[in-house]
């Protein structure tokens, strides 16, 4: 049986080695216990926190955080209640972007938390890649709707002009038949080639993404942290109402669709307010519902529909492709879903989708 000195130094050797852990982490952890007082800290952490050695024993409280729309405390004591890992993305007031996990120090003799260790992992540049493949995306799909679309039909007409040409009577005929027959063939290759990226496009791209269980929560974070700058500029509140969280429907269609509907929601704003947007999920009779409603300029009657057409846009004046809306109807209706939309001018709207749940 160990002496207490030995006891004594090995409890200074592990203390040494954890301190010597602490020191040299390149990681920012925080260590909270059950009273929500500040334990322990890693260097690192001092970007998050405004942190100073005496700081060890305060209430966490009392500590000021550099972070932007978060209650800490609160996440801190769902973790500390539930026994669960909290992850959540936030950002600081520097405009960086951090995955934060929060993990309970479960004590063995009960089973319960004793306390929280909260660590971040910064994502600022995940986030910026996040948005410029939305904004790749966006364009690509825009690109392949006016090639496969656009061009299509006066190619056609094209070749339905030449081929009545061909037929008038005209002594001289000989003369241009080897020259019409060139551009028909040019044409008609051109014609081809649109026909195989538009099957392309529809078979392997657009419409047959692998459908997956999906967290709606998780979509609806990525998709405010693509649009986190939109949002801070526009000084938008979005609030959410997730009845249904998990869902079974492609990951990246799934995106693209609240993408384009937040998206749309802030930049048609009302110029005398704030813009407040919610977002709901339920499921009725068997289909799940997502709606998203916004308190902006809105859309009079007679447009209502014509907002889905392919590059309508309310006001000539705003930027943007106006292909947003076409591309979520052309997803949601493609997916086996229906599309609706409520609005009244100079108040909002709201964009209700549905599907059956798998």
């Amino acid at each position: 049986m160990p002496t207490t000195k030995e006891v004594i130094k090995q409890l200074s050797d592990h203390n040494a080695e954890l301190e010597n852990y602490f020191r040299n982490t390149i990681i920012p952890q925080l260590f909270i216990d059950k009273n929500f007082i500040l334990r322990k800290f890693t260097p690192p952490a001092m970007k998050q926190f405004n942190l100073a050695p005496g700081d060890v024993g305060r209430p966490i409280a009392e500590i000021h955080e550099n972070f932007r729309y978060l209650s800490l405390i609160e996440n801190i004591q769902a973790v500390m209640d539930s026994n669960e890992i909290l992850e959540k993305e936030i950002q600081t007031t520097d405009l960086r972007w951090y995955q934060m996990n929060i993990l309970p120090y479960i004590k063995k003799e009960d089973n319960k938390s004793n306390g929280v260790i909260i660590t971040f992992v910064e994502i600022t540049f995940r986030i910026r890649d996040l948005k410029e493949q939305e904004k790749l995306i966006s364009d690509h799909e825009t690109l392949l709707d006016s090639i496969s679309h656009d061009i299509k039909n006066p190619l056609t007409n094209l070749i339905l002009a030449i081929g009545e040409f061909k037929n008038i009577g005209m002594e001289n005929q000989q003369d241009f038949k080897p020259l019409l027959n060139i551009v028909e063939n040019a044409l008609t290759k051109m014609k081809d080639l649109v026909n195989e990226l538009s099957e392309s496009r529809e078979g392997e791209y657009k419409y047959k993404s692998h459908a997956e269980l999906l967290d709606f929560e998780h979509i609806l974070e990525d998709v405010r942290l693509t649009l986190s700058e939109d949002i801070r500029a526009s000084g938008a509140v979005i609030t959410s109402d997730v009845q249904i969280s998990e869902m079974t429907f492609s990951r990246r269609k799934l995106r693209s669709i609240i993408y384009n509907l937040l998206n749309n929601s802030i930049k048609y704003k009302s110029p005398d307010r704030i813009p407040e947007i919610a977002v709901k999920t339920a499921c009725t009779d068997g289909r799940i519902i997502i709606s998203v409603t916004d308190n902006g300029i809105g859309i009079e009657k007679d447009k209502q529909e014509a907002v889905f057409s392919k590059y309508y846009r309310l006001n000539n004046s705003m930027e943007g492709s106006g292909i947003g809306l076409y591309l979520v109807r052309e997803l949601v209706v493609n997916a086996g879903g229906k599309i609706s939309l409520e609005s009244e001018l100079g108040k909002g709207t709201t964009v209700r989708i549905s599907f059956k749940q798998e």
